[in-house]
């Protein structure tokens, strides 16, 4: 069994599903793309990224269509931790030393910008998506002074180098926020929080339809030939596009491992790596209480903020507008779901929140996300041989992280401005250094896990 086919099996206990059921928009007529004229942009993916692009581009008067395997938000887009946060899934630092600490800076306030990206969207559009605001990030106790101490001094370099003002809370300050025994401290963070993606990425969707976006859903893309203009070759015929933008992040891993020749293009112009080497599949799992007591959840997280621990290897909780509280963690590096996922993240969650003790799941549910080696998101270009002739422009969004509800909108943004013939933002992210995953094909997921493994044992101990 492929591992999206698993991916598929753990979606089906989804809350957000059952508390925003499909079909929400309503595809396109079952009409031959053979039929359509050759389109501007061809989006290849219907979740956040492939959305956000579209937008931007119809916005800018091109002409898209939108192809999506399954649903609009039937990945990781729709059924995530809902956190929506500033940054990268990896230290600025991590960026620093890759392009410097000026375009270090730049792409740290393009993530707020993001943000801002996000509410416009959401009020432009009436998106209803539960938006809260409040992100905590704690220290748990186990790591007791050492990393209470680590994580002050990064929120004091995030207030001197980028001027990201964060509240720093001491373990006298914690209750007004959170009542659990397992933290000492940490950050709270007022311009980022929580809300259901799959609302959003509907809302983003009907949205895009509004501006004149065709999008097409059951219909994944089998095969793309490089050529001017490229062929999208599906299972209700063949789409031309002029430029064309792979926005499917882990769900594109087959497709972009079958591109042939095809190679990340570097800022020099030489070729890097095949774009499906770049990244890997990472199953991620949630669970949900269900609707607590009158007055239990607002005396576990008063200030009703979305958390995260700074562990490596971390659990996020949050809790939703119904009133319950969602806990997700447990990751898998390698494709199988953990034994007993459920059972395990009800555990943590009674020693996050003993009040909790005994508390049933309601739902429980995972998902792959698709990771880089350094936890940076993966926006390139595509590139074949000369043989190969002219070929239509290829742009690749892909590598967030667990970290894409912001940064995918910034994502659209770029990519549109790249395309309409403005790439200077674009690049900036285009410069970082991606490597493929070491191991080749058989052996780069048991060399993740092995490596994984050693990051929980140190988080543990």
């Amino acid at each position: 069994m492929h591992w999206l086919d698993i991916d598929a099996d753990l979606a089906r206990d989804s809350y957000y599903a059952r508390t925003s059921p499909w079909p929400l928009v309503a595809s396109e007529p079952a009409q031959p793309l053979d039929d359509l004229p050759v389109a501007d942009v061809l989006v290849i993916g219907g979740g956040l990224a492939g959305l956000s692009v579209a937008i931007e581009l119809a916005d800018r008067g091109r002409q898209v269509v939108l192809l999506e395997a399954v649903r609009v938000g039937a990945g990781a887009s729709g059924r995530n931790g809902g956190q929506v946060l500033p940054g990268l899934a990896c230290d600025l630092e991590v960026i620093e030393r890759q392009v410097g600490q000026q375009d270090a800076g730049r792409i740290w306030t393009m993530t707020l910008e993001a943000l801002d990206v996000l509410a416009a969207r959401r009020e432009r559009f009436c998106i209803d998506d539960e938006w809260q605001p409040g992100y905590l990030l704690l220290a748990d106790r186990s790591w007791r002074a050492r990393k209470l101490k680590s994580l002050r001094r990064w929120v004091e370099r995030m207030r001197q180098v980028h001027g990201h003002a964060m509240t720093w809370l001491g373990p006298a300050d914690l209750p007004a926020h959170i009542d659990s025994p397992r933290f000492v401290g940490g950050a709270l963070d007022p311009l980022a929080g929580h809300l259901h993606p799959l609302k959003h990425v509907q809302g983003l969707a009907r949205a895009a339809r509004s501006l004149g976006v065709r999008i097409v859903e059951g219909c994944p893309v089998l095969r793309l030939q490089p050529g001017a203009p490229a062929v999208a070759h599906t299972p209700r015929g063949r789409l031309r596009a002029r430029h064309v933008v792979l926005a499917g992040n882990a769900a594109l891993h087959a497709l972009c491992s079958d591109l042939g020749e095809a190679r990340v293009v570097r800022a020099d112009g030489s070729m890097a790596a095949s774009p499906a080497a770049r990244i890997m599949p990472v199953g991620t799992y949630v669970v949900t209480t269900p609707v607590l007591p009158p007055g239990l959840l607002d005396g576990l997280l008063p200030t009703r903020s979305a958390v995260c621990d700074s562990n490596f290897v971390l659990d996020y909780f949050r809790p939703t507008a119904d009133g319950r509280l969602m806990f997700g963690g447990g990751v898998s590096y390698s494709t199988r779901t953990p034994h007993r996922m459920a059972a395990g993240l009800q555990r943590r969650m009674a020693h996050t929140f003993p009040a909790l003790a005994g508390t049933p799941v309601e739902h429980a549910w995972g998902g792959f996300v698709d990771i880089t080696q350094n936890r940076a998101p993966d926006f390139a270009r595509l590139g074949w041989p000369p043989h190969r002739g002219p070929v239509a422009p290829v742009y690749l969004l892909q590598g967030f992280s667990g970290h894409g509800l912001a940064l995918t909108a910034l994502a659209g943004r770029l990519v549109a401005e790249a395309l309409c013939g403005d790439s200077e933002r674009f690049d900036v992210l285009a410069r970082l250094q991606h490597r493929p995953f070491p191991g080749g094909a058989w052996l780069r997921t048991p060399a993740l896990v092995l490596g994984m493994t050693w990051y929980r044992l140190r988080d543990l101990l």
